[in-house]
């Protein structure tokens, strides 16, 4: 059975796919659940690495340094979809979280689409 990972999804992120990352056996939160509804990407960053969870978002600036450098942290998966729907981020989460683990993840940013998976080393 795969490793369970602990995952923060970012405001974008809709209900039902916390509730089909949490079918498959993960722990989930929200920013939405926590009052990080209208939070900044450097405070939902920051929540995550406090709370040690994943983050998962579909924002493209964790991927621009200048905006919001990375250095330490649990990981971080951005979602390049197209559509971004809901059930196109379950189909590629559900796919790539059960061969990875939580220390594969540390410290890399992710950008995960539905054809490849790009791993950018952060520390």
């Amino acid at each position: 059975m795969p490793e369970p990972l602990r995952l923060y999804l970012d405001q974008m992120l809709q209900l039902d796919v916390a509730r089909a990352l949490r079918n498959e056996g993960h722990d989930v939160v929200r920013a939405s659940e926590v009052g990080q509804a209208r939070a900044d990407d450097y405070e939902i960053l920051q929540k995550a690495i406090a709370d040690n969870r994943i983050l998962v978002t579909l924002d493209e600036h964790f991927g621009d340094w200048v905006i919001l450098p990375l250095s330490k942290h649990p990981g971080v998966i951005r979602l390049k979809i197209q559509p971004t729907t809901s059930k196109n981020a379950i189909d590629v989460l559900t796919q790539f979280l059960p061969i990875h683990t939580a220390a594969q993840l540390k410290n890399h940013l992710v950008i995960l689409s539905a054809y490849r998976a790009k791993w950018v080393c952060t520390d």
